[in-house]
């Protein structure tokens, strides 16, 4: 690499970083993520043994203080219930749980002498040092998150070596700035969860396996090979999706290797994978203590042959399989309901995922990258040959991941938009391909050059106009999406106003499967607490079987006629059941209803924070899918001029940058009255 290609790479991860690290407290540290909330909550009562005395005592399941599938016996923590010696659902894997706890432990360890030498106000000092003196709970999730965001510009990093390997410097550098400035893992390196993880490991295992194939010496080749495996280990310990990069593995080992070899290359590469994961998720292997499954009203049947049906591990893996698959019947899933398999992916990735330009550039890259792998040249007359050809092409190592992760992945009934992460780093090495190749074949076409200095010149100049137009474009969406830790929280905005206006001891209604208000705070140094306020729910998305029926909605009625408040903390609701009106008849009138105030309820407090960049707002559209009409005030509230790429997946917004909603009882209708608004 030259000096300007290595200065290039400094500013992209000092970008990246900029992106990820920047706004670590963006919910001040109120939980409002539920995956991280009880990812933490777990990190909480997880206290390793001492490596020298770790013995088989420490391992039993039901003693453990590292299990994370059981609260062990006589732990706690301050601030926060923690329970004692019962069965715990963690469908996540222990890798990045006990990253994050390994990463405190460290934390409390040199915080204490690094404090003092530091300025008070950096979020370093207050959040990650913990200056600030925060509770167990909280701290962990500050530590959770840079470590996550750290992961994520190692990610980045990864991008550019690999790209770098496959395709060229160029290429590497601009999928590394490309994927530097990409929305979505911006916003998931904001997360304690277990993506962005998956995604590294992945990334780094397959660079390593692209280097395998690429090594001319036995003993690097082997090394590599292993290296690769031990990544793949690390990255099904982040998440079980990752036993799909056994695909590149093996081929890895049959197309680089001799015939007389290449088997038992595979086989210590698995064993290493198989090793790396027993050592950082012990308990998927040790805890067969949880209760045999049977038929669950959600999930259905789990089935597990009968040696493993106690496993708690494969429990929870086949309970998110059948989540994805469509066969539980949860609220938070039923977004998805009516959505195209592998198109709606593509499209909430284009709208804001990526971004329109970027999106298209991933997707047709990876539409380039596997045509140039398929299509026989003119020379591979047969079969034979054409396989040769792919034997020898490192570029169908990531194609062996990318391919099968998203055919698999497309298909699931549950699309929540972090699950293209694992692939994301991938499609920008093929989009970030394509635009140099796009930009060589133009000044070819042009005829632009006599030799060929003169020809790649004018080829770099095409793919710089074009990586320019791609890298602006995206960059101000990240630029603009930055802006949305620089306000409020709209639930702790909405909490304050509630402590503020509301007298204590007066109901807030919620809807079920969202959260509630107000957020437990310290207030003028005073600490006030949501059990203040009692809280009851509207079931407008329960019922798995019969959505709706006359009781449900009484019931509701009656609640609504009581209360003085009604709260709607984001679409989760009504961004589903109005587009179910079969399902739901009677439910999916009640929204619009309440915005037009026909039950009695007035819109009285809204808040929001949305992408901006020089007073302009890029908004969501959380109101043209379902169909509904948005109190006026809404409008009012965003204020300034505002664009839109249109539906939003429900996931991108309710977890940062949700639209919260407060309705006041003040027309006092009685429940016969309201029934009456419905058909």
């Amino acid at each position: 690499m030259s000096p300007l290609e290595r200065a290039a790479l400094v500013v992209i991860l000092l970008v990246a970083a900029a992106l990820r690290l920047t706004g670590l407290d963006w919910d001040e540290f109120q939980h409002h993520h539920p995956d991280e909330r009880y990812i933490a909550w777990v990190a909480t009562t997880i206290d390793f043994p001492a490596l020298g005395s770790l013995g088989w005592a420490d391992l039993e399941p039901t003693t453990a203080t590292f299990n994370p599938f059981r609260w062990p016996p006589d732990a706690a923590s301050e601030g926060i219930v923690v329970f004692q010696d019962e069965r715990r659902d963690f469908a996540y894997g222990h890798v990045p749980l006990y990253l994050g706890v390994l990463a405190t432990r460290l934390a409390e360890r040199v915080g204490p002498a690094l404090v003092p030498l530091l300025p008070a106000g950096w979020s370093l000092t207050a959040d990650v040092l913990n200056g600030a003196g925060r509770i167990e709970f909280h701290h962990l999730t500050a530590i959770g998150r840079a470590l996550t965001a750290l992961f994520d510009v190692g990610t980045v990093l990864l991008t550019f070596v690999l790209g770098r390997r496959l395709y060229g410097v160029t290429v590497g550098l601009l999928a590394a700035a490309l994927l530097a400035v990409t929305v979505m893992h911006v916003q998931l390196a904001h997360f304690f969860t277990s993506d962005p993880y998956l995604t590294f490991f992945t990334v780094a295992a397959l660079y390593a396996l692209v280097l395998a194939h690429g090594a001319t010496d036995t003993r690097r080749r082997w090394l590599c090979l292993l290296l690769a495996a031990a990544a793949i280990g690390l990255a099904v310990g982040s998440k079980f999706t990752a036993v799909l990069l056994f695909a590149p593995l093996l081929w890895t080992a049959w197309a680089g290797g001799a015939a007389r070899r290449w088997w038992g290359e595979t086989a210590a590469a698995v064993a290493v994978a198989a090793l790396v994961f027993a050592l950082t998720n012990p308990f998927a292997l040790l805890d067969r203590t949880c209760p045999a499954p049977e038929e669950r009203p959600s999930f259905g049947p789990l089935a597990l042959p009968d040696g493993l049906a106690r496993s708690c591990y494969l429990q929870n893996v086949a309970e998110q399989n059948a989540m994805v698959r469509g066969v539980a019947d949860l609220g938070f899933t039923r977004q998805y309901d009516g959505t195209l398999p592998y198109l709606y992916f593509i499209e909430m990735q284009l709208r804001w995922g990526m971004g329109p330009l970027l999106g298209v550039v991933a997707f047709a890259g990876l539409g380039w990258a596997i045509w140039g792998a398929l299509r026989p040249t003119a020379s591979e007359r047969t079969g034979r040959a054409w396989l040769r050809r792919l034997r020898a092409e490192p570029a169908v190592i990531p194609l062996l991941w990318v391919v099968p992760y998203f055919v698999l992945t497309g298909s699931f009934a549950v699309k929540f938009m972090r699950y293209m992460q694992p692939i994301a780093p991938l499609l920008l090495i093929f989009g970030a391909a394509l635009l140099v190749a796009v930009g060589r074949r133009v000044a070819a076409r042009r005829g632009a050059s006599e030799d060929a200095r003169s020809a790649d010149r004018s080829g770099g100049r095409i793919t710089a106009g074009l990586a320019a137009a791609v890298l602006l474009f995206t960059g101000l969406y990240a630029l603009a999406f930055m802006a949305i830790y620089d306000q409020e929280h709209p639930w702790n905005a909405a909490s304050r106003w509630v402590y503020a206006t509301v007298p204590p001891g007066t109901t807030l209604l919620s809807e079920q499967w969202d959260d509630y208000l107000p957020a437990t705070m310290l207030l003028d140094g005073q600490r006030r607490r949501r059990e203040e306020f009692p809280n009851a729910e509207l079931t407008w998305l329960s019922s798995p079987d019969a959505g709706d029926d006359e009781a449900k909605l009484l019931a509701n009625l009656d609640k609504l006629a009581a209360a003085d408040y009604v709260t709607i903390l984001s679409n989760r609701v009504y961004g589903v059941v109005p587009r179910q009106p079969e399902r739901f008849p009677l439910s999916s009138q009640y929204h619009q209803l309440l915005f037009d105030g026909r039950l009695g309820y007035e819109l009285i407090w809204v808040g929001g924070r949305t992408p901006r960049l020089l007073g302009l707002s890029l908004v969501p559209d959380t109101f043209g899918w379902p169909g509904l009409t948005p109190p006026a005030a809404v409008a009012d509230a965003l204020g300034g001029p505002t664009i839109s790429f249109g539906r939003v997946d429900e996931s991108f917004v309710v977890y940062d940058q949700p639209l919260t909603m407060i309705f006041r009882n003040v027309g006092g209708m009685t429940v016969e009255e309201m029934r009456a608004q419905f058909r």
